[in-house]
């Protein structure tokens, strides 16, 4: 039996190519459009290692603010309709924090080198923990 590479590995040698092979050949508007295929090929890795525990966590805590058990997707539904409703507002502390943490958790994935996710995490705004 033959197992197929996993996605991280495809990923990694799509991005190796990009970068070793096909970058130091462009010029212009195609070296451009070879750095952000790049760039959405790094997203795509670090969604696959960070993004399933990231929903886990999350999942859990809206379960545990809401009292109410589902998928995330409708769990979020019903976050917002509880905030647009005034029934939860930042004078919560459990929702400020799985605010932050959702918010870290997707910069995390889209852009941890953005400087405003440097400044948050210098300023000590909770992250998600790291599942084994």
């Amino acid at each position: 039996m033959q197992d197929r590479p996993s996605a991280e590995k495809l990923l990694a040698a799509a991005r190796a190519f990009l970068s070793e092979t096909a970058m130091p050949q462009l010029s212009g508007q195609a070296a451009f459009h070879a750095r952000v295929a790049g760039n959405v090929l790094d997203i795509l890795a670090r969604e696959l290692e960070l993004a399933p525990h990231f929903n886990q966590a999350e999942q859990a805590r809206l379960e545990s603010l809401l009292g109410e058990s589902g998928d995330l997707v409708t769990l979020n539904r019903l976050l917002c309709a509880k905030i647009a409703a005034g029934e939860l507002d930042l004078s919560n502390e459990t929702l400020k924090i799985h605010l932050i943490k959702v918010t870290m958790g997707k910069l995390a994935i889209d852009q941890p080198r953005y400087q405003g996710y440097k400044t948050a995490q210098a300023n000590g705004w909770p992250e998600e923990e790291l599942g084994d």
